[in-house]
């Protein structure tokens, strides 16, 4: 999933008006932020496999520490924790939390069973909308509009670049996820790592964003 995970950081504006929208697209995103770095370090790792799905080439080989369901309740904590400590806002901190946990959620209805529970055990789970390209991207993409509705319903574009700003990343994410399913595999496992720190300028392009914009008042 990709677009899912920034469709939640999108509707979660709806919740809590205070966190940017960099900072949401962090918290759900987290994992996947975390996870080219342990690849390029050598502490997970994914080969590329023609077929393994219908939807991404990817075999997702060892990523315990980033994607095991142990391991990003502990990155959920810690999140939230960190964010309590500079803000002191227990309801943010506990959604950034519970963004982080949702990733690992929205995963387990994708991936096929490579998700393991805890870091020392092969035991792997994983529903596998992944082998239906079309069911993929309906339900990937309910999530991403409506997390586009709801962000847009509660906050309004305070000049040119907060309307311009969103419309563009809205375009630019959909276009990256169309180029996912329909484009050639990447060539390496570097080259994978390296794209995925990329989405740390979708991380700045969105408190960009939300510099351009206000929320609306009820």
């Amino acid at each position: 999933m990709f677009i899912g995970h920034f469709g939640t950081g999108l509707a979660a504006k709806k919740i809590d008006s205070k966190p940017s929208l960099g900072t949401l697209f962090i918290a759900s995103q987290f994992i996947d932020l975390l996870w080219p770095i342990f690849i390029l370090l050598g502490i997970e790792k994914v080969q590329i496999e023609p077929g393994n799905t219908a939807v991404t080439p990817l075999n997702f080989i060892s990523y315990p520490y980033s994607h095991s369901l142990f391991g990003v309740l502990v990155w959920a904590i810690l999140f939230g924790a960190i964010y309590y400590m500079l803000k002191k806002n227990f309801r943010t901190s506990l959604l950034l939390g519970l963004l982080v946990l949702s990733h690992w959620i929205l995963d387990l209805f994708t991936h096929r069973p490579d998700l393991q529970l805890l870091p020392w055990s092969d035991f792997k789970v994983g529903f596998g909308l992944w082998n239906s390209v079309v069911f993929t991207i309906i339900i990937e993409g309910l999530i991403f509009i409506i997390g586009a509705y709801f962000y847009l319903s509660v906050t309004k574009s305070k000049n040119k670049k907060g309307s311009y700003g969103l419309w563009s990343l809205l375009t630019f994410l959909t276009l990256i996820y169309v180029m996912n399913i329909i484009g050639t595999p990447p060539s390496g496992t570097n080259a994978i790592a390296i794209a995925g720190l990329f989405q740390w300028l979708i991380v700045a392009w969105g408190y960009w964003i939300d510099r351009n914009r206000s929320a609306v008042q009820n």
